[in-house]
């Protein structure tokens, strides 16, 4: 199908885009790579009035590391976080999950605010950003704002962002050095979503778990992160079982789901085990 008729805008600066959203309200939807509001257009499973393209706002890509955080655009593509050896370095669970998302293609036009935006629950971001403990900074009207990334969904493609507001960067803290970390994903194919999927850090600081497309949502344990920091990958994996809720669709019921999540989680957990200690 083809999407119904719409008007396009093409904003050169984040001002004009915030003015063409307040002046059109709920009729007007922003676009970064497009991967995921294009094809709900095309099946006529959302209308947009004004459709707005944040391709030209240069303001919004770049990858900057200091000597605590790493801050990314929203408009930065999968392809360049996978291409940035600056990143790589500080933070290289963000280019072992990039090169896990789709495939080339996608990964050119991509971006990491168009995957973490707008609450798909598939998206692997998302999940990766909570492990991070990530904060989003979105910005409205009424100036900017930060959202941490695990306060940020709600449900499936609710968050905390109000339909006005643009995200505009991703503000990621420095684990500790040495940290060890894994992303590990089980998918049908390549370019499909997660059947399960699970991000894990784990450092002299603690651990953290979150993971993807086990839930209506992202979920991050804290309780798995605990037993893991402790060295209890048994209770770790149980606890990180304990708080998901998949449901069934094309990808398997929801016991072949729960027992993907289990061996992928352990990998992770196991992974990142070992590579925090060299």
């Amino acid at each position: 199908m083809i999407p119904a008729a719409f008007e396009y805008h093409r904003p050169a600066d984040l001002a004009s885009a915030l003015s063409i959203l307040n002046t059109h309200g709920d009729e007007a939807r922003v676009v970064a790579g497009g991967h995921s509001l294009i094809p709900m257009m095309k099946l006529r499973m959302t209308e947009i009035g004004h459709l707005v393209d944040l391709q030209d706002i240069a303001s919004l890509r770049g990858i900057e590391v200091t000597s605590d955080s790493v801050v990314i655009g929203a408009m930065t593509t999968q392809h360049e976080l996978i291409t940035s050896d600056a990143l790589a370095t500080a933070l290289p669970i963000i280019r072992e999950a990039a090169l896990l998302i789709a495939d080339p293609q996608v990964r050119y036009m991509g971006t990491l605010g168009g995957n973490v935006a707008n609450g798909d629950p598939g998206n692997d971001m998302p999940g990766l950003m909570q492990c991070l403990d990530a904060r989003f900074t979105v910005e409205g009207a009424d100036g900017p704002r930060e959202i941490k990334a695990r306060a940020y969904y709600e449900s499936a493609y609710f968050t905390a962002r109000e339909e006005e507001e643009i995200l505009t960067k991703v503000t990621i803290p420095l684990p500790a050095a040495g940290h060890g970390f894994a992303y590990e994903k089980q998918k049908r194919k390549v370019g499909d979503y997660a059947t399960a999927a699970c991000g894990v850090i784990v450092s002299g600081d603690g651990a953290s778990v979150a993971m993807t497309n086990l839930a209506d949502t992202p979920i991050w344990s804290e309780q798995a992160g605990t037993a893991l920091a402790a060295g209890d990958v048994d209770g770790a994996v149980a606890a990180a079982l304990a708080a998901i809720d998949p449901q069934e669709d094309m990808r398997g019921p929801i016991a072949f789901k729960r027992h993907v999540a289990g061996v992928v989680i352990r990998r992770a957990m196991e992974r990142a085990l070992t590579r925090a200690k060299g």
